[in-house]
């Protein structure tokens, strides 16, 4: 069976106020979150249980307690890429990218630390943001269902480990 490749552009704004401090991008959104309108929208994506971990809160269910949940651990959200040429939600298959305008993100809040959910996304930032930002980005290995290697156990201990919230001023007494 052929692959159909189809033109799909990021249906979704970037989350961020004046006091996000963390930036985290994927790559591009999957089927299910284009659908649903919001990241990480696929059911077995651990994005937001990996969060919710991390910062010791509720898992956030809907869209609004998604945004509330980033704004109160002053997270902005997006994806490194604007639109591409996809088959389905296959990371793998982008191709003809075209990136998000990430210096947006960086003159409107004041980002210390940028991290990317996946070795996919972090290509395509290292070919297309970092070239234009010159700000340097720290990998973490991805939430996706498709990352079986990983435990949701492992996944936040390794995604603890890098963003460290304390190290960053997101302690208790921020949140």
């Amino acid at each position: 069976m052929k692959e159909v490749y189809l033109r799909q552009s990021h249906p979704i704004e970037p989350v961020l106020d004046d006091d996000s401090s963390i930036l985290i991008l994927g790559s591009f959104p999957s089927v299910k979150s284009r659908e649903m309108g919001f990241f990480y929208g696929h059911p077995q994506n651990r994005f937001w249980k990996v969060l919710s971990t991390i910062f010791k809160d509720d898992v956030p269910c809907t869209i609004i307690e998604k945004k509330t949940f980033l704004i109160r651990h002053h997270i902005a959200l997006w994806d490194v890429i604007e639109s591409c040429d996809i088959v389905g939600s296959s990371d793998g298959s982008i191709r003809n990218v075209v990136p998000n305008n990430i210096q947006y993100i960086l003159e409107h809040a004041p980002i210390q630390e940028i991290y990317v959910n996946g070795n996919t996304a972090y290509k395509l930032y290292q070919k297309y943001i970092f070239p234009v930002t010159h700000r340097q980005a720290i990998v973490l290995p991805s939430t996706s269902p498709a990352n079986a290697a990983y435990s949701l156990e492992k996944l936040s201990l390794i995604w603890q480990e890098k963003i460290q919230p304390n190290r960053i001023g997101l302690n208790e007494s921020t949140r």
